[in-house]
């Protein structure tokens, strides 16, 4: 069976399904994003993230 096959069989409504809840990691702690206030959902959302080894960096060809 492949995994195209799989998730053809496999359908939820959606009272069946589970709320992801995100955490991050904050001023060195874990912490759900649920509870942040308002700004720091804010803060949360515009974060921009990268790819270490996507990054043109030549620091040790020195």
């Amino acid at each position: 069976m492949t995994l195209a096959e799989v998730k053809e069989r496999i359908v939820l409504k959606d009272e069946e399904r589970t709320r992801c809840e995100v955490w991050t990691r904050v001023m060195g702690y874990h912490r759900p994003v649920a509870g942040f206030n308002t700004g720091k959902k804010g803060e949360f959302y515009e974060r921009k993230y990268f790819k270490e080894s996507a990054c043109a960096c030549d620091c040790g060809a020195r």
